[in-house]
């Protein structure tokens, strides 16, 4: 019986790393939390795609990501440091994005580090003329 357990165990670590490895192989890939309103923190992997950013679980063996943001109705409205409660949850270093994500996704935050974060910013403002509006920074 124990050996039927720890055989699921390693097949879904397995599976969980496999996982990862192909996302990375992508290229375009940083750790990011995700947190919707009211909701709880959510560790993942945020994948830059032309004109959307893919947001994946951290725990899962699915390739098809969670939440898909369009860049063009992507806009920061406030930024912070994680604050020492969230900090336990995230890691130490992140910051914290709100950001508005069209009238169908509402408000939703996410966190990741400094270096992480410059790259989301040049990302978004990277976007053809016209299409994204600074809010706030």
């Amino acid at each position: 019986m124990f050996a039927a357990f720890l055989v699921v165990v390693v097949l879904a670590a397995a599976g969980i790393t496999i996982r990862r490895i192909l996302l990375d192989r992508g290229g375009g890939t940083v750790e990011c939390g995700l947190r919707r309103p009211g909701g709880t923190w959510r560790l993942g992997v945020a994948a830059y795609g032309a004109d959307e950013l893919r947001w994946y679980d951290g725990v899962g063996v699915l390739l098809t990501p969670e939440k898909i943001l369009s860049r063009r109705a992507l806009s920061v409205t406030a930024r912070r440091p994680a604050d020492p409660a969230e900090a336990v949850r995230l890691g130490p270093g992140m910051m914290v994005v709100a950001c508005s994500a069209g009238e169908d996704a509402g408000t939703i935050e996410l966190a990741m580090g400094e270096a992480a974060l410059t790259g989301f910013l040049a990302w978004l403002e990277a976007a053809p003329p016209g299409s994204y509006q600074r809010r706030a920074g």
